[in-house]
């Protein structure tokens, strides 16, 4: 088509459709050929404002500008796309009749969450159902998905009471009924809608029960001198106070005797041991763990006995005993009371009688009955010199 002999103007291709995420520029080109003395406008279609003609800005929006290159492409440039930004853009060149064409601008916004429609942390009593929802909005409307962080999975009842286990769950709300022990966690809410970023909120999930102990050996026996640890596990939520009583109430504070420690295995299982060191025979007998939380508390009870040990440490000196003050006593004695008197050699020794006794160090000490005589030798040699001074 040509006006006044000159060819008339055309647009040289369709103009494109636009989607940009929110908060970046967007541009539309318009390329025009033959545009001679023409004009070239842009309007935005539903408002039908005007936003510029050929380089000049008419709209007040300071994000919006234009630009060309040798009148044969023109461009309509909006930084910092907004919301409000989205509609239809019309090409407009001024013949007689107008030629136009339209591109759409679609702003996209990623997902994000509503914080008023959104579950916080929550606590249910265990055979209980949990209830969280996530609310998204974004655009296009997000998809909201869970998954258990520890990657464990998700265990779904219908209303029949059979249950299924997935991995991750669809939907904004996630019911959880008849809810376990092992269901406790923190749980995902993942939101996306193709626009980045993905965004998640963690949310945690307690389930409260009363606490519960196992204990694996309610009867220990070990020999006297060695180290034995008990041991219980507890189950528990919200988290017990752990603590070790002797039978029949007397509470064991740790010490360099009774080591005590408490691991947690999982966020409601712990075990909980007491080592006694070098054990005594006022340990023997029954030890008490205990468990306490807001929900109650439970106990369980270890009996501690002795084993006649073989490998306890034993020393034989086959000639004589070396024997020191602590072990004779310091008392001094005359002549003719031991000669005399033989009630008096059982002051703080051992009879000559005996095979055996416990020394200060708390080691089984055997002596031959044939090496009394000994003994008592060694023991009138030191008399006799000790009562040097007084016969002199």
């Amino acid at each position: 088509m040509t006006y006044g002999g000159v060819d008339a103007p055309e647009f040289g291709e369709p103009l494109t459709n636009l989607t940009v995420p929110i908060g970046r520029d967007a541009t539309f080109q318009c390329t025009v050929v033959n545009l001679g003395n023409y004009r070239v406008g842009w309007v935005k279609a539903d408002t039908k404002a005007i936003q510029a003609i050929h380089e000049l800005v008419i709209t007040h929006n300071h994000r919006v500008s234009v630009s060309h290159s040798d009148h044969f492409t023109w461009y309509l440039h909006i930084k910092n796309v907004q919301e409000e930004d989205r509609g239809q853009y019309m090409c407009q060149i001024n013949t007689d009749p107008m030629k136009s064409q339209m591109g759409f601008l679609e702003v996209v916004i990623p997902p994000d969450f509503i914080p008023e429609e959104t579950s916080g942390d929550t606590m249910v009593p265990e055979g209980g159902t949990a209830r969280v929802s996530c609310k998204a909005r974004g655009i296009p409307p997000p998809r909201v998905m869970w998954k258990r962080e520890d990657g464990q999975e998700i265990v779904v009842r219908d209303q029949n009471g059979s249950k299924t286990k997935v991995l991750s769950y669809q939907g904004e709300v996630l019911k959880l009924t008849k809810i376990s022990r092992s269901e406790m966690g923190t749980y995902l809410c993942i939101a996306s809608n193709g626009v980045p970023p993905t965004v998640s909120k963690r949310i945690h999930i307690s389930v409260h029960f009363h606490p519960v102990i196992q204990v694996p050996n309610q009867l220990v026996g070990a020999p006297l001198g060695t180290d034995v640890t008990l041991e219980c596990y507890v189950e528990s939520s919200p988290k017990s106070i752990n603590y070790w009583v002797k039978d029949p109430g007397e509470l064991i504070i740790p010490s360099e005797h009774h080591e005590m420690t408490v691991r947690q295995k999982s966020m409601f299982e712990a075990e909980m041991t007491m080592t006694i060191k070098n054990i005594r025979r006022e340990d023997l007998g029954s030890y008490i763990c205990v468990a306490k939380n807001s929900l109650g508390d439970v106990e369980s009870k270890i009996r501690l006995y002795e084993i006649p040990g073989n490998d306890r440490h034993i020393y034989q000196y086959l000639d004589e005993k070396t024997t020191s003050d602590d072990e004779y006593g310091t008392e001094m004695y005359d002549d003719d009371d031991i000669s005399n008197n033989d009630d008096n050699e059982k002051s703080n020794r051992v009879p000559d009688r005996a095979n055996k006794w416990y020394s200060n160090d708390g080691k089984i000490v055997v002596m031959s009955v044939n090496h009394a005589p000994n003994v008592l030798t060694a023991t009138l040699t030191i008399t006799a010199i000790l009562l040097l001074p007084t016969l002199i």
